[in-house]
């Protein structure tokens, strides 16, 4: 009868309304285990370093910033000279790739009509955009003479913004290399380094910055290595992460 078939229809409703918060809690706990590398209870923040489950990630040491004619070198060179971090650097990648640890580079470049350009319209990616900064197949997108990559590093393919996990296979090359510990060093420390150490951090890597191997624009800016770094990573200099390769 009608009652019979009111009351059916009121369980159904009721029994939808109760399920529905036990798959929208399966949904938001599969979104946030696909944004992270490790699970909550796996997470490395903290560890031990292992140096042959390390990356040393180096970003962006390329003649725009590194180089007499590079279009950034002038407003970084005060920075790089005051730290040495290029020359550190370079010593530090021979090293740790004699100690096990796996070395990385992470370029960015654009196109030179800046079509591939994730945000040209706004903040440092808009004046890439208009200055045509690090045009791909350029020699102001390539590599410092210092920095090449040798056999064996990981180059990181496809970084057009300023993290370098997004739209990147700097995740995948992590996990395929069973990369525990992330150290980071480059351009710009309160950037494309500061970027990439968040989410390295939010991913539950271990993560370390060397704040005399990365540089920027002005004393502000490196200021974060005694600020910001703190938060989201372990920070030390060159010399203290060498004495643990």
């Amino acid at each position: 009868d009608l009652m019979s078939i009111a009351l059916l229809c009121s369980a159904a409703v009721a029994a939808l309304v109760v399920q529905q918060p036990v798959v929208s809690s399966r949904r938001s706990s599969a979104v946030m285990s696909a944004d992270r590398t490790f699970a909550p209870a796996e997470a490395k923040g903290g560890t031990s370093v292992d140096t042959k489950k390390t990356a040393v990630v180096f970003i962006e040491y390329q003649n725009e910033f590194t180089t007499e004619g590079g279009k950034l070198h002038g407003a970084v060179k005060e920075c790089m000279d005051e730290t040495g971090m290029l020359e550190k650097s370079s010593a530090l990648a021979s090293k740790a790739r004699t100690a096990g640890a796996k070395v990385f580079h992470a370029p960015i470049s654009f196109k030179e009509d800046a079509s591939d350009n994730p945000n040209k319209g706004l903040g440092i990616l808009a004046g890439c955009a208009s200055d045509k900064l690090f045009t791909e197949g350029s020699w102001n997108a390539d590599f410092h003479p210092s920095m090449q990559p040798q056999p064996g590093d990981v180059v990181v393919q496809n970084k057009r913004g300023l993290d370098a996990f997004p739209g990147t296979d700097l995740e995948a090359q992590l996990k395929a290399n069973g990369i525990e510990t992330v150290v980071l060093a480059g351009f710009l420390t309160n950037c494309c380094v500061e970027s990439t150490m968040r989410t390295a951090y939010e991913k539950g890597f271990n993560v370390i910055t060397l704040t005399d191997a990365c540089a920027t624009t002005s004393k502000e800016g490196q200021a974060v290595t005694g600020g910001s770094y703190g938060m989201f990573s372990t920070p030390m200099t060159v010399a203290d992460y060498e004495k643990m390769l």
